[in-house]
């Protein structure tokens, strides 16, 4: 591979206001895709992914280059020469390589490798965290695993096409996917492809939706006709996934305290021809007592540490701090007890997050059924998905019914 000089200035810069600037790696890759008209796909396959490769492994390469945070243009033109390094690139005899000890790195790397906090580059408190919650051998696998880039995957929009068809349609445009077992309709594709600008997308034929993801809205057991309320529904990925199960019958509320997202929502089930989504607002708390004891369906996708989809979000290793999952696990527990209240008696919910720690997960959970409120319900299964064991994003979903 040979190194293309706007190519890696696109890289540095970026690099400067994620690491330097605390702006989200893919708020600034898609600035930087847009900044020449004239690359081609490889060219943008190149800037967003050496990003992302870069940010993954920040630690391990800061140290083997011997640096130190606040970078300068310097510092990450060093990182950069690691990267390359590493990779087996040669390096061009351009200014910023001068003097590079390639043989220095590798023996660094080696020596690195052998220190997990180093080799998975995660911070100390991540790592211990990560360790004393799953277990030193069930931690250091999905860690590996969650360093891995994530696949593509797609849920079929039954509402609109089969996944067959959807799958032929895609083939059509040189975009070439897979069945993938146990996720009834999900397509992974073989390789990396801008989907978006298809036109099956703007047909509203799928969404990019992680195979994780896809459980969750199944694990809740909707049937046509239900009401059924979503109520951190966000930009509604799992959301419209409710709506195909439930072929578009029945009723679908979508909660959430951000009304930009709800306002997405709008936006992508016209495109889906998802007719039975209602977006409320949370404003005030009278928006959820109006809702008590009403829902057949409660799913609450609570928010969290997010370390289950570090894949595809690698900057938040280094964003996420320790005292943050106090505040979140307290958060977590008010919502579940609070979003409960809206489960009628004989229905069900799912509380659900995209984080691997029992803290988040489980326990919450056995709080909750030892709370007032939660003694009402009964815990009927739960289910741990790790990414070292499926190739997706680490998830966490319990089933709870009300007496």
């Amino acid at each position: 591979m040979r190194l293309h000089r706007n190519l890696c200035f696109a890289v540095v810069d970026g690099l400067m206001q994620i690491f330097n600037d605390g702006i989200y790696a893919d708020k600034v890759v898609q600035q930087l895709l847009k900044r020449d008209k004239r690359w081609g796909s490889r060219d943008r396959a190149f800037v967003a992914e050496t990003t992302y490769d870069i940010v993954r492994w920040k630690r391990l390469y800061a140290e083997i280059a011997e640096i130190k945070e606040p970078y300068d243009r310097d510092n990450i033109w060093r990182m950069f020469a690691v990267w390359a390094t590493l990779k087996g690139i040669k390096l061009p005899d351009w200014k910023y390589f001068e003097n590079t000890p390639t043989r220095k790195i590798k023996g660094r790397f080696d020596e690195l490798s052998k220190i997990r906090k180093f080799k998975e580059s995660i911070p100390d408190w991540m790592d211990e965290i990560g360790a004393k919650e799953l277990g030193e051998a069930l931690w250091t696998k999905e860690i590996a695993a969650l360093n891995q880039q994530a696949d593509v995957v797609l849920r079929t929009n039954t509402l609109k096409i089969t996944k067959e068809k959807l799958q032929a349609e895609l083939f059509d445009n040189d975009i070439e996917t897979e069945f993938i077992k146990g996720y009834p309709n999900a397509l992974k594709l073989v390789e990396r492809a801008n989907v978006f600008t298809t036109e099956a997308f703007k047909k509203g034929y799928f969404e990019v939706q992680d195979a994780s993801s896809q459980l969750v809205a199944e694990y809740l057991e909707v049937q046509p006709g239900m009401r059924v309320i979503d109520t951190c529904a966000g930009a509604g990925g799992k959301t419209l996934h409710l709506a195909s199960l439930m072929e578009n019958k029945g009723q679908i509320i979508a909660l959430d305290i951000y009304a930009q997202k709800l306002y997405e929502l709008k936006r992508r089930a016209k495109r889906d021809g998802a007719h039975n989504i209602e977006p409320r607002h949370i404003e005030s708390s009278k928006v959820i007592k109006k809702l008590y004891d009403k829902a057949d369906r409660v799913l609450i996708d609570a928010p969290c540490s997010g370390l289950g989809v570090l894949r595809r979000n690698p900057d938040a290793k280094w964003k996420l701090q320790p005292e943050f999952l106090d505040k979140i696990r307290a958060t977590q527990q008010e919502i579940i007890q609070k979003y409960s209240r809206m489960v009628k008696s004989g229905g069900q919910m799912v509380y659900a997050t995209c984080s691997i720690l029992p803290s988040e997960n489980r326990q919450q959970v056995d709080i909750f059924l030892t709370s007032e409120f939660g003694k009402d319900f009964t815990f009927v299964r739960d289910e741990n998905i790790y990414a070292h064991k499926t190739g997706y994003d680490g998830f966490y979903m319990a089933l709870l019914k009300k007496k």
